[in-house]
């Protein structure tokens, strides 16, 4: 008899289907005979890495026989958050310290409080923790901040809550960030997921780094991959107290960023005229996106960060054939029914001109061309 193996695996490894990115370029080329497509699906900076961020990785390429030193790139995050260094931990991603959290505070006597539509990966790390889920149900597709410290009780060890939040790109304020932490009980970690935050022109969004200094249970994650232009090196980090992130980096794997990512990153840091012209860029597609929407009649999410979310419900057409048609038109977009949105996909903000041929080609599947 030929042993099941899914029945040997955790519980936790066997609730839940693996992350499914957005499809690549690469991908729609092999499987179908589409060519010169554009990929508007994993809210990746459409500008390519800073020319720095380039020399800075070319010049690494010399010391690939050596382990990498993640204290230098600690340190300059420190001086650039004017924090110090023992309140950083480092991740192959955000992802890796969203995992770190789950790994260190929850386990099967504990679970977390999450919203409707959050990111798909805190029910992951949360499933391979062991702990239990509650979902709060969202509010005009954000986070009930009201609703979701109801639901805290005694089992509670983490909230998630990103900030603007993906696939939404709702966010709230930091009044409202505030009085949750006010309200939260100390024992219980509230992570804020800043992945998009430095997309983020409104003045009433959250000063974490204010709010670290006063509340020792708030966990704070950002990342390279989107504003910086670094999504495929992998370099994340967590900012915290410094006890909580002793604690996570006890549980970080050694040399879990590579040498090359932490070259990158701190480059990154340096080149502030490629961020700026970043956020400017970022800024008028989305109104270039918003306005080509409203043309179409098209409701949409509104949002900072660097997508946008709109509904298909209007035109009385399934999301899934739309999104079908418009690979068939070289322009991939992102599906967002495992979101539990499925009238609904996200585009990412791309080049002016990326822009310009998804709003022609989404125009014409939805006129039936």
């Amino acid at each position: 008899m030929s042993v099941r193996w899914i029945d040997q695996a955790e519980p936790g490894v066997r609730q839940f289907t693996p992350y499914q990115p957005g499809k690549s370029l690469a991908e729609l080329e092999r499987t179908t005979a589409v060519g010169n497509a554009i990929k508007l699906a994993s809210n990746e900076n459409p500008r390519g890495p800073s020319p720095q961020v380039m020399a800075a990785v070319s010049k690494a390429l010399t010391d690939l026989n050596r382990y990498p030193d993640g204290h230098a790139l600690t340190f300059r995050l420190a001086e650039h958050l004017g924090l110090t260094a023992d309140r950083l931990v480092l991740g192959n991603g955000s992802n890796d310290v969203l995992d770190l959290v789950a790994r260190v505070f929850l386990g099967p006597d504990r679970s977390a409080v999450v919203s409707a539509h959050c990111f798909l990966v805190y029910p992951i790390v949360v499933a391979l923790a062991g702990a239990g889920l509650t979902e709060v149900a969202a509010k005009d597709y954000g986070h009930d901040l009201e609703a979701m410290r109801k639901a805290v009780d005694e089992t509670t060890g983490v909230v998630f809550v990103a900030n603007p939040n993906n696939p939404t790109g709702t966010w709230v304020t930091h009044e409202e960030i505030k009085h949750f932490l006010d309200e939260l009980p100390e024992q219980v970690i509230l992570v804020l997921d800043e992945a998009y935050c430095e997309y983020m022109d409104t003045s009433n969004y959250p000063d974490s780094m204010a709010l670290l200094k006063e509340y020792d249970n708030l966990v704070i994650t950002r990342t390279f991959s989107k504003v910086y232009g670094m999504a495929s090196v992998r370099v994340g980090y967590a900012v915290a107290n410094a006890e909580i992130a002793d604690l996570l980096n006890r549980a970080r794997q050694p040399f879990n960023v590579n040498g090359l990512a932490l070259e990158a990153a701190q480059a990154a840091l340096d080149d502030k005229d490629y961020v700026a012209e970043s956020i400017r860029l970022n800024k008028s597609g989305l109104k270039q996106l918003e306005a080509g929407l409203s043309q179409l009649e098209l409701a949409y999410i509104p949002t900072h960060a660097n997508f946008l979310t709109f509904s298909l419900s209007s035109r009385r057409v399934e999301a899934a054939d739309v999104y079908q048609a418009m690979l068939a038109q070289g322009v991939i977009v992102r599906p967002v029914a495992n979101y539990r949105m499925p009238d609904h996909l996200r585009v990412s903000v791309g080049l002016p001109e990326e822009n310009d041929r998804f709003l022609v080609a989404l125009k014409k599947v939805l006129e039936g061309g």
